[in-house]
């Protein structure tokens, strides 16, 4: 073993006891504990240089260490691989997201059993209807003047919005209608249907054309133009158990997370299915979250096609290992669920 490698071996010790402990982690305490082969004093002078290089920092007035948000990068960036979960642990997901009956059901699930494994705040993001194709949009007849849509799209999202006529509509308008606008939809990507759609209100006989340009307007400006974003949470509770690591942010946090816009925006950024993202500290561009670690990826069926993000949020003092590796099996297996339906 180098020097370099020496020294990521005490950085990663200093995180691991950190994690684990929530104590500054002292050179006597890491000779005992980890086995290095490496007297006391050449870990006291490997602490100095990782200081030196800003990786771990002296909290006030103790003898030990703890990591930096840049030591925690360090320390992410140079995880091998993703540790896989224990064969109980991949059971205990299978049989918990395989009991799930629909979409709705299946998010639910996930953010509990994310928030479970990891002992984090779960965020799991609805699949985005941009992302999603059309399988089916039916139009009801709610009173003679109004018509309610409900759009279906193959990742089991549905939508429903209301449409005022202003005018009385008979069954057989309705029947046309929902013809028309399921030939211009179903197969096709919400933002790829939006030219179709458009164009629906030029192809009607007369007397169906004030509707058809109602439908249309509300499917364009609600579904296309204005996806409603919509976000799972769960375990919020552990945050404030952990309250000692946000000593002047938990609000911040915690109102953050209720307000969505920040966290689906990080969730907007885990575009890359299978691929895990971690945000540390600083890295994280919205102020109120620059005392947190989020760990983000994409998920959805088959090869390629992202739905959505989901992932974790918590202190920077997280199990990184196990939050990398239970946020990526979660994701795989709701993966495989949605590519069931």
């Amino acid at each position: 073993m180098n020097a370099d490698e020496r020294r990521f071996a005490v950085l990663r010790a200093i995180v691991a006891d950190y994690v684990a402990t929530h104590e500054p982690v002292g050179s006597k305490m890491i000779v005992e504990r980890h086995n290095l082969g490496v007297s006391s004093a050449t870990v006291r002078n490997d602490m100095a240089v990782l200081e030196d290089e800003g990786l771990i920092a002296q909290p006030h007035t103790s003898a030990g260490r703890v990591p930096t948000d840049k030591g925690y990068r360090l320390f992410v960036d140079r995880l091998a691989q993703v540790k896989p979960l224990s064969a109980a642990e991949r059971r205990a997901v299978q049989a918990f997201l395989d009991g799930a009956v629909d979409l709705d059901d299946v998010l639910r699930r996930s953010v509990r059993l994310l928030a479970q494994l990891t002992r984090q705040v779960a965020v799991v993001q609805y699949p985005t209807l941009t992302r999603s194709k059309v399988r089916h949009c039916e139009v009801v007849k709610l009173t003679p003047a109004r018509l309610m849509l409900v759009v279906i799209t193959d990742s089991g999202r549905v939508d429903q919005r209301i449409v005022d006529l202003g005018d009385v509509i008979s069954d057989d308008d309705v029947s046309k209608l929902r013809t028309l606008v399921n030939g211009a939809l179903v197969g096709h990507r919400l933002p790829d249907a939006s030219a179709a759609v458009a164009e629906l209100p030029n192809t009607v006989p007369h007397e169906l054309r004030d509707a058809m340009v109602a439908v249309s307007t509300v499917l364009i400006e609600t579904l296309v133009e204005h996806p409603e974003e919509r976000l799972v949470l769960g375990g919020t509770a552990n945050l404030t158990r952990n309250a000692a690591d946000f000593p002047n942010s938990l609000r911040q946090v915690l109102e953050a997370l209720e307000e969505q816009v920040v966290v689906l925006k990080l969730l907007a950024s885990a575009q890359e299915r299978g691929t895990v993202t971690v945000r540390i500290g600083e890295e994280n561009e919205a102020e109120e979250m620059r005392d947190t670690s989020v760990v983000t990826i994409g998920y959805g069926p088959g090869s390629g096609t992202v739905l959505g993000g989901m992932g974790v949020v918590g202190p920077t003092r997280m199990d990184y290992p196990g939050s990398i590796a239970a946020v990526h099996a979660v994701a795989r297996y709701v993966g495989e669920i949605l590519a069931g339906r």
